[in-house]
């Protein structure tokens, strides 16, 4: 296959288009329509999107059900998505996203799809899961690792730990950023507030996204500017009431739940003094990348894949007190603020570009149709013994 020749790419595991949902669900979007720019054909899955169009932004949408049932929803989707791609019309080159729709790859393989499998996070590492979610999930690992023709991490300490528990090399593309301007201030006075006089939190309620340790902290500091946290948790009601708990009785805490109005969460990001981001677990967090976009100063979660996201500009924290020290800081410091702000939002655009993440899928869907794998080398890969640390 010549290197400007057209390539026909399906995109299989996520909610797929029009974008709603997570971190996989806005990169098929804005990897697709690229693509698709650049003159490309692209397929991708959906399932549970409201809209039944059968092209979005150029690309073939296909509808497909799934089950809805938490344990078996993306597995299901994603058999009925790979039986299709296998059996309609067999593409080029195919992207599979999580690491747990691996038990598919065979398949593909079968009819002589040539696959990359995107890794996402530490998944087991989830509270949300039990032991055998925890152990399939570990499972589902090594199985990728063993089937696949490429792997994509899109953080380094991902790379690491595929190095480190297999030793397979990864094809580390990060994710981008999106990088907001301005922002309506209409619907934040709509529900009482005023552009950089708020905290802000946007997660899961998951006890990885350590939300609640946030809220304690918050509420146990000196904080003058309001807490805003937007989230929610369908498959957790024990922990969003521990964080109920945490916030009662403080006027200074907002919890808005969830907020779908794109324009609202826009100016939220973009207007908010700082953003605290709990999360732990992933690999480049999408919510962390649209803060840095939108040029709001971060309070982050110490763990390697923050600083190294945000390259150590903000303040860190692992308790509930370190929190609260940061938030102080923060408000005593405007000026520190505004230059961890302005330092984020040019890492953002220079590290976390769309079109370069572009450029390298490209690249790689090329490579992987035009034979390249790591298939052979890795078929009988074992899992390192030793437990990877962060």
């Amino acid at each position: 296959m010549s290197a400007g020749s057209r390539l026909s790419i399906a995109m299989i595991g996520t909610r797929g288009v029009p974008a709603a949902y997570g971190g996989f669900e806005t990169a098929v979007e804005e990897i697709g329509k690229r693509l698709i720019e650049r003159g490309h054909e692209v397929v991708v899955y959906t399932r549970g999107s409201e809209s039944r169009d059968k092209t979005y932004l150029g690309m073939t949408v296909v509808h497909l059900p799934a089950l809805p049932i938490k344990q078996l929803e993306t597995l299901s989707h994603t058999g009925l998505s790979v039986l299709h791609a296998a059996t309609v019309k067999t593409p080029d080159a195919a992207f599979v996203f999580n690491a747990a729709n691996s038990p598919f790859l065979p398949l593909l393989r079968l009819r002589g799809i040539p696959t990359a499998l995107h890794m996402d996070g530490l998944e087991w590492r989830r509270s949300k899961w039990g032991p055998r979610g925890k152990a399939y999930y570990r499972w589902a690992e090594k199985f990728g690792v063993r089937n696949a023709d490429a792997l994509i991490a899109d953080a380094p300490g991902i790379s690491d730990y595929y190095r480190h528990q297999f030793g397979v090399p990864t094809e580390m593309i990060r994710y981008g950023a999106p990088v907001l301007e301005s922002a309506a201030t209409d619907g934040l006075q709509e529900i009482g507030l005023q552009p950089g006089e708020y905290h802000l939190v946007v997660a899961r309620f998951e006890p990885e996204n350590h939300v609640r340790e946030i809220v304690e902290g918050y509420r146990s500091s000196n904080a003058t500017k309001p807490l805003v946290v937007v989230g929610s948790a369908p498959y957790a009601a024990e922990y969003t009431q521990a964080i109920d708990a945490a916030a009662a009785g403080d006027s200074r805490i907002r919890l808005l739940g969830g907020v779908y109005d794109q324009e609202l969460l826009d100016a939220l990001y973009l207007h908010a003094y700082t953003y605290i981001h709990g999360h732990s677990v992933g690999g480049t967090n999408p919510s962390l990348l649209r803060a840095m976009g939108a040029g709001t100063a971060v309070i982050a979660y110490d763990v390697g894949f923050n600083r190294e996201t945000t390259a150590g500009n903000g303040w860190f924290f692992t308790t509930p007190a370190e929190v609260a020290a940061a938030l102080e800081s923060a408000e005593r410091a405007p000026d520190e603020v505004a230059g961890f702000a302005t330092t984020v939002r040019a890492r953002a655009h220079e590290q976390f570009d769309w079109d370069a993440v572009t450029d390298e899928y490209e690249e790689l869907a090329r490579r992987i149709a035009n034979g390249a794998s790591v298939h052979s080398r890795f078929a009988r890969a074992g899992r390192n013994p030793a437990e990877w640390v962060a």
